[in-house]
Parts: C-alpha cells; sequence; structure tokens
C-alpha cells in the first residue's frame, strides 16, 4: 500500500495517513478549486486501504469546506460505510468548532450517512 501524504495549502487541507495508529487525518480548510480532482488520490487510496487493512480511523478537523468539498467527505465516508458492511471495522473522529453551530450540524448530517462508530468532539 503506498503512503499518502498531501501538504496543506491556503485552500485545501492536509491529508496524511499514520501507519502505526492506522489513522488518517484530514485538518485544514477544503476548498480547493477543484475538489474531485483533490481528493480523487485520496478515494483511490483508500478503496486500497480498506482491502489491505482490517481497521482505519478517519480524524478530521476540517474548519471549512465547500460543497464539492462536503460532497467528496460523502465519498469517502460511503467507502467506509461498504467496507464496514463486509466487516472492516472503520471509525470517525470528527472534531468541530464548539462555538460554530453550523459545524456542529454538518458533523451530524455526516454522523447520519453511517452505521460505524462516528465521535463528535467539540474543539475550543
Amino acid at each position: 500500500m503506498q503512503p499518502l501524504d498531501i501538504a496543506m495549502t491556503s485552500t485545501s487541507p492536509e491529508i496524511a495517513y499514520d501507519a502505526q495508529t492506522s489513522t488518517l487525518r484530514i485538518s485544514g480548510e477544503s476548498y480547493p478549486e477543484n475538489s474531485f480532482e483533490f481528493y480523487d488520490p485520496v478515494m483511490r487510496w483508500l478503496r486500497e486501504a480498506v482491502a489491505a487493512l482490517d481497521s482505519l480511523r478517519l480524524d478530521i478537523h476540517v474548519s471549512y469546506m465547500n460543497s464539492s468539498s462536503t460532497k467528496c467527505m460523502l465519498d469517502l465516508l460511503d467507502i467506509l460505510e461498504e467496507a464496514s458492511a463486509k466487516g472492516f471495522a472503520a471509525s470517525v473522529l470528527w472534531r468541530y468548532d464548539s462555538e460554530n453551530p453550523r459545524a456542529l450540524d454538518l458533523a451530524e448530517e455526516f454522523q447520519e450517512e453511517v452505521t460505524f462508530e462516528f465521535n463528535l468532539v467539540p474543539q475550543e
């Protein structure tokens, strides 16, 4: 399995996989010019990961995402949901700004889309 390490930019999040903890971290802001193009290698990597690994935690701390990034995030969760239905141990740790009610609303909307473990963690 190839490593995954995408540097943060002013419009795109840092995305990195930590093999020691089986954690894929996505952090920063997400409004790249073409979200689908930006997230395509992540989706390809994730499909490969769920075939090669027993478990994966998705640790997300995205302070802002545009609508196309939201769709891409749903696509990532769909990959994990399909794998989870086949016995893959998937989980999400979603960090959100505790002072932004819309951030919690969005996180809860994502949480409703999956049946696997999905924890919401407020951040100051």
